[in-house]
């Protein structure tokens, strides 16, 4: 088709970050937990809401993928940003302290609020802008992973929202910045009209990994039937329980090896919070931009295979890093990174095997993934933790993703074109003989 004025597609990016930055408010919720802490909360119950949030995120992916063709991007990305402010809103009312009200409102609302939303920017980058998929596609995810500094330091160091207006308000306060924030960005984010291309773009016929070209797209139903994605679900759990198992425990974990070495609570506690905050959120986001980019320099499977290895290295090497602040420091900054690295590799995995066309609706599924290991990954972490057995968690953690780098290089994408030949010929055959 030929190039057609259709605006600056860069707004695109601008609406795709402003959404994912109020995403992102999930990966905050540990600045909350010492004041539910001290309301009586145990520390198991303030990782159920977590898990909730991860969990109802991934299963809403799937209906949003379902959703999408039929109301469109904007409306979806719309309606995730009021349920997400909605649940946060309600919880405030109830004044933040109460489990169950918790649980259901910020966990079960705000993680169903991200799901409906969180694959909206994804899809819409890939379709302004498939002469960089990998760097859009990381570029908008790097908005979730920054959003959760942002949202933990306004309620601490740099807004003192928790110490001068308290927990309920602080909720009320950010849901109503995330329905804001999200209706603005998502007006930015919809579909370039069919056919579209980028001037001086001519699309591959081959995927990004230099196999058998698809010829077409697959829909769910094709995919869910092809071995393929069973493997790359896998990889994603494995990949993604490490990774959230190490975020569960990056505040407990290093304050005990710590103290162990003979740093004051004080200290260890200081330390420990700047691996989570500073370290290993900021390099998430970073990791995020920088794996997209080499995805579309060495194709997503390849760029998968290193990422896994030297998670599974990382994590590994992590029980013997923690008890040392430099190294605890350069250990949260480096999983952190790989860690972000996920969100940009496993939808253009997705794009490459399956086609980009339906990303919306097949990605939802692969991120079913997120959900798994969101909550084995946590819960895992914890009753080791329980039974003062943190390496083990580790070990068990590092190995999986050791396995998952195996796993992911045995795909290849289904030879779809292969097939339907061998189909018309076979058709043209009976043609020919009746």
């Amino acid at each position: 088709m030929a190039q057609q004025s259709v605006g600056n597609r860069w707004f695109v990016v601008v609406g795709a970050i402003l959404v994912q930055l109020c995403l992102g408010a999930i990966y905050a919720w540990s600045v909350f937990t010492p004041q539910l802490t001290a309301a009586g909360w145990t520390k198991v119950e303030t990782q159920w809401v977590f898990a909730a949030g991860l969990a109802f995120f991934a299963i809403a992916m799937v209906v949003a993928g379902r959703l999408m063709p039929k109301v469109g991007p904007r409306p979806l990305a719309w309606a995730g940003g009021l349920v997400l402010g909605a649940g946060y809103v309600l919880a405030g009312l109830t004044g933040g302290t109460s489990f169950i009200p918790t649980l259901l409102l910020i966990g079960v609302c705000g993680g169903c609020g991200i799901g409906l939303a969180y694959v909206v920017p994804i899809a819409v980058g890939m379709r302004w802008f498939p002469d960089k998929k990998g760097f859009i596609t990381g570029l908008a995810v790097a908005g979730f992973g920054f959003g959760a500094t942002l949202w933990v330091k306004l309620a601490g160091a740099w807004g003192h929202l928790l110490d001068t207006v308290g927990l309920g308000t602080t909720f009320m306060i950010y849901g109503a910045a995330f329905a804001v924030l999200v209706f603005i960005g998502g007006t930015w984010l919809r579909f370039p009209p069919e056919g579209w291309l980028p001037e001086g773009h001519t699309p591959s016929v081959a995927n990004d990994e230099g196999g058998a070209s698809t010829r077409r797209d697959l829909c769910t139903s094709e995919m869910l039937r092809k071995p393929q994605y069973y493997v790359i679900l896998l990889t994603f759990v494995f990949s993604a329980g490490a990774g959230l198992m190490s975020i569960g425990l990056m505040k407990l974990f290093p304050m005990q090896a710590l103290m162990a070495n003979g740093l004051s609570e004080a200290a260890a506690s200081a330390a420990a919070g700047t691996a989570m905050a500073v370290c290993f959120s900021l390099a998430n986001g970073v990791g995020r931009i920088v794996w997209g980019i080499v995805s579309d320099k060495m194709g997503a499977k390849r760029s998968l295979i290193v990422m896994t290895a030297s998670q599974g290295v990382l994590v590994l090497l992590f029980q013997h890093m923690a008890g040392t602040t430099g190294l605890l420091y350069l250990g949260a900054t480096l999983i952190g990174f790989n860690f972000g690295g996920n969100f940009a590799l496993f939808p253009m995995i997705t794009a490459g095997t399956f086609g980009a066309r339906n990303i919306g609706q097949l990605y939802g599924w692969v991120f079913l993934a997120y959900g798994i290991g969101g909550i084995a990954g946590p819960i895992m972490g914890g009753k080791l933790g329980d039974l003062g057995n943190f390496p083990l968690a580790f070990t068990i953690c590092g190995v999986g993703c050791l396995v998952a780098a195996g796993l992911i290089a045995t795909v290849k994408p289904p030879r779809v074109a292969v097939v339907e030949k061998a189909a018309e010929n076979a058709s043209a055959s009976v043609t020919r003989a009746a």
